[in-house]
């Protein structure tokens, strides 16, 4: 089913959508951590799209706070950087939720590491059913295992919640490229591929798990740049914006 056409621009041509941030994309122009102003822009072009009935999941990553990898790459038992990496997704949601909420949003944070102070426990049905009633929902710690990316929770939590996309924002590029744009001048970017050719590739769209999965299910993935937040209510609109993974050779 195409979705980049509809029949009237002015209206969105999805009802459920997941927003894929990474770390990064609240870190602003800080060498770590989050920026409040980078944080509160989020905040206000996913409450835009939300306020024209769009139903929104959110999966943050943490690689602005810590990278399980690189621990490990260091001498750290793998596993324990995972989890590490998982709190410092945790560490994310609660700020995107706060900007939120000033905003007059209704959140919920659902975490895949039961900390029930600060989160409620995922549950598929209970996520689906605040979707429904308007909320938004961050879904925190990524899937609760070591050895699989943020990338696989967005995945994982898009097709269990039923979302009709994934939009995936990238930092400083504009969608996916033939090669790493900021090393290869040549590199050419990709208005459309599909799940196939990109797994086959190797380009870094998501791991090639998160990207199985959304070819196995069929769930498109728009890979835009996150530095115009612009860009989230273009999609929505059905506007051409980056790269569309699809199913469609």
């Amino acid at each position: 089913m195409d979705r980049i056409s509809p029949l009237d621009p002015a209206d969105p041509i999805f009802k459920r959508i997941l927003l894929k941030l990474s770390g990064e994309a609240l870190m602003g122009e800080l060498d770590f951590g989050t920026d409040p102003a980078r944080v509160k822009a989020v905040a206000q072009a996913v409450k835009a799209v939300s306020d024209r009935g769009v139903e929104i999941a959110i999966v943050v990553g943490g690689g602005n706070i810590y990278r399980g990898m690189k621990a490990a790459a260091s001498g750290m038992d793998r596993a324990t950087g995972d989890y590490m990496g998982m709190l410092a997704t945790v560490l994310n949601a609660l700020p995107l939720q706060d900007a939120l909420e000033q905003l007059g949003c209704r959140v919920r944070v659902q975490s895949a590491l039961t900390i029930a102070e600060v989160a409620e426990p995922y549950i598929r049905r209970r996520a689906m059913r605040h979707l429904e009633k308007g909320r938004i929902v961050i879904f925190a710690a990524g899937t609760g295992n070591p050895f699989f990316t943020t990338d696989t929770a967005a995945a994982l939590r898009a097709v269990e919640v039923k979302a009709e996309a994934i939009l995936m924002a990238k930092n400083g590029v504009e969608g996916v490229y033939t090669a790493d744009p900021r090393t290869d001048p040549a590199a050419e970017l990709l208005h459309e591929i599909s799940h196939t050719d990109a797994i086959q590739r190797g380009l870094k769209v998501m791991d090639a798990t998160a990207l199985t999965l959304c070819r196995e299910n069929g769930t498109p993935i728009h890979v835009f740049n996150m530095d115009d937040e612009r860009n989230i209510d273009r999609i929505v609109s059905g506007e051409r914006v980056g790269t569309l993974v699809s199913t469609h050779e």
